[in-house]
């Protein structure tokens, strides 16, 4: 006697990407270059994990309420790789607080893509990375390896400088949000316009001490670019922070050109970093946040091993 026809379909299986991508404190630098507006990344141990699974399908995307971005950032992914035949389930995770100046969103939109081309066994290069994401919004350049001169506008300029030298940055959350999208609008209209001689030099700066692996270059530079941004976006404390990293003996301050944060350049030394810190808790009454955070290159981080069967999206 025969067994029973199964005429149960086979569900297809999926397949899975996962990927981390750094956020920033701000930026090193911010301003005009020969007339095209660019930035100095500034990115850090915190940011985005997102989960891609994939099956066939018809090329729907599945993702969580409020990551409008990071799912466009899968549909692009996958029509750049050419598999519209597929249906996608993203996740997110994130340490990255929102509006404040660092990176949140570009951080979700790189992993983003980045799982999903893990997911397919394929990648895309940083510069494609940053074509999809600029397709998005303004992008804070964190998919670029190492420290990076990057047009977050329009992608026209796209140039890693190197990594890092050691170094930390004491990130001081404010109250406060910055709607980053409108700021961004404004700056197309010229409003990011800053003297261009400022920020040659503090760009200059910058590239010397990461060529030179010279911290003290980075901090003059970034400070440089924190204080001609008070023209652009004015940040109270600014002085105050400046006089704190003084007294701590850091290297400089940066800040977010379009958000609220100020981070404090140091080098390794974990006591002036606690003492500074706890100093800033006391004369900053409007600190919601402090985050003690290593600086390091850019670039989205696959983790290896993780494309494989998963469980079937419904």
């Amino acid at each position: 006697m025969r067994p029973p026809l199964d005429t149960r379909r086979a569900r297809p299986s999926t397949t899975r990407g996962v990927a981390w991508a750094p956020g920033t404190c701000g930026e090193l630098a911010q301003g005009r270059l020969d007339g095209i507006d660019a930035m100095v990344t500034c990115p850090i141990d915190l940011g985005a994990t997102a989960t891609v699974d994939v099956v066939i399908g018809t090329g729907h995307v599945r993702a969580p309420a409020g990551a409008r971005k990071a799912r466009r950032a899968v549909e692009l992914a996958l029509a750049a790789l050419e598999r519209p035949d597929l249906d996608a389930c993203l996740r997110l995770e994130s340490s990255l607080p929102r509006s404040k100046g660092m990176a949140s969103s570009t951080a979700d939109v790189s992993a983003a893509i980045a799982a999903t081309a893990e997911a397919l066994d394929m990648t895309l290069s940083p510069p494609q990375q940053a074509d999809l994401a600029l397709a998005i919004e303004p992008s804070d350049g964190v998919m670029l390896p190492g420290i990076a001169l990057f047009d977050h506008l329009d992608g026209r300029i796209a140039r890693t400088l190197g990594p890092p030298p050691p170094m930390r940055v004491l990130v001081l959350e404010f109250a406060g949000e910055v709607d980053t999208e409108a700021f961004n609008a404004g700056s197309r209209l010229g409003g990011s316009n800053l003297d261009t001689g400022r920020f040659r030099e503090a760009f200059e700066l910058i590239a010397a001490g990461i060529t030179n692996c010279d911290p003290r270059q980075i901090g003059k530079g970034a400070t440089l670019s924190s204080r001609a941004n008070q023209l652009l976006l004015p940040k109270p404390r600014l002085p105050d922070a400046i006089k704190l990293a003084s007294d701590a003996g850091a290297l400089g301050v940066n800040v977010a050109h379009s958000g609220t944060v100020i981070g404090l350049l140091f080098d390794a030394d974990a006591e002036r970093i606690a003492w500074a810190a706890h100093s800033a808790r006391q004369r900053l009454s409007e600190i919601v946040t402090i985050h003690d955070c290593r600086m390091i290159g850019g670039g989205a981080v696959v983790h290896p091993g993780t494309r494989r069967s998963a469980a079937t999206i419904a």
